[in-house]
């Protein structure tokens, strides 16, 4: 039995007059799927969250929410956003100083005209749930970016929405908290089984709290897939070089074996295996975190070390090779001096012909 989407964007068009923000954008968010918007500064993520909420007016598409049209430009059909049944964490917060804990996230069970027995109720579950139950009467002038945040929280999910956008929850927070607040957010969105759409540019945030990406780009969609789907198998050069750390390789495809793998020549006439990929593929791409200093995989090529700089959880390496420099990335156990003479080696399954 087919599940109907909970989110559903159809040829999705956002102009700002001559500007297109949003070029024809279409995906499908199935119930309890968390799905990331990702991309640089300026590419449409925003903009397509912020349409889907109703603050934003779309110049054509459509949108559904839980099955319902909300957006149309044929028919023509606009549901005002506080009638859609979303709810949204913003970047900023938006949390009323002048209130207490209890407040801000009561106000919206108030003004849907819950009973105040309800209110004491929802409000005190979802403060427990997002470890805030001993603030709930402290002014929220007096609370620190990682506690607004977590009431900020609170306050979307109090009223149960079927969905959640994010917009760039965590970017104010510093990296430490950041990185725990992704936790906390992922546990409780699979605990209450909500329907999230979450924008971010941070790669490492999207690939650590996402069930899919979608990776966006001057207004279009580059990819959508699992973290490490986008992470392993880019499609494009754009996503290769935006998520993660990857050294593209300029050459072309020798020869296609057998088996399939593909033999593509550097320009510098160095041999590399590839899985797969495109017959007429001019770059490779090669995640620094799978190239190995030591000569035990089918590639295998001469290389010294020309620069080495500690990043606590890894050191990278900047090797000299035949095309160039490499930028690998290892464990910090794995400790070589500059100048030394080594091998890079890499499986053929991480070389993806772009």
């Amino acid at each position: 039995m087919t599940t109907e989407p909970r989110i559903e964007v159809a040829d999705l068009v956002v102009r700002y007059g001559d500007t297109t923000a949003v070029d024809t954008v279409s995906f499908a968010i199935a119930p309890g799927e968390l799905v990331t918007l990702l991309g640089p500064s300026g590419c449409g993520k925003t903009t397509t969250l912020r349409a889907i909420a109703g603050l934003e007016t779309p110049y054509s598409g459509s949108i559904r929410l839980n099955g319902d049209v909300v957006w149309s430009a044929s028919p023509r059909r606009n549901i005002p956003a506080e009638k859609r049944g979303v709810s949204m964490v913003f970047q900023s917060y938006a949390i009323w100083p002048h209130m207490t804990v209890f407040e801000n996230v009561a106000y919206g069970l108030r003004v849907r005209g819950t009973s105040a027995v309800e209110i004491r109720s929802n409000v005190a579950r979802v403060l427990d749930m997002v470890q805030m139950g001993a603030y709930a009467d402290r002014p929220s002038s007096n609370l620190s970016g990682g506690q607004q945040q977590r009431v900020a929280v609170a306050r979307a999910i109090a009223f149960s929405p079927t969905v959640v956008l994010f917009d760039e929850p965590l970017s104010n927070l510093d990296a430490k908290l950041r990185a725990e607040m992704r936790v906390e957010l992922r546990e409780l969105q699979r605990r209450l089984d909500i329907t999230s759409l979450y924008v971010t540019h941070d790669q490492e945030e999207a690939l650590a709290i996402s069930d899919r990406v979608i990776v966006m780009n001057g207004g279009k969609i580059e990819q959508i897939g699992s973290p490490e789907a986008v992470y392993n198998r880019p499609v494009s050069r754009f996503v290769a070089d935006f998520v993660g750390s990857a050294n593209m390789i300029e050459g072309h495809v020798k020869s296609v074996n057998a088996d399939g793998t593909m033999l593509f020549e550097t320009g510098a006439g160095s041999v590399i295996q590839a899985a797969a990929g495109k017959r007429d593929s001019t770059t490779l791409a090669l995640r620094s975190s799978y190239i190995h200093l030591r000569p035990d995989e089918a590639n295998a090529i001469a290389g010294i070390i020309h620069r080495r700089m500690f990043h606590g959880d890894f050191i990278q390496y900047v090797i000299d090779w035949p095309d160039g420099q490499l930028i690998v990335r290892r464990p910090p156990t794995e400790l070589l001096e500059e100048g030394s003479a080594i091998t890079v080696s890499f499986a053929p399954d991480y070389c993806v012909l772009l």
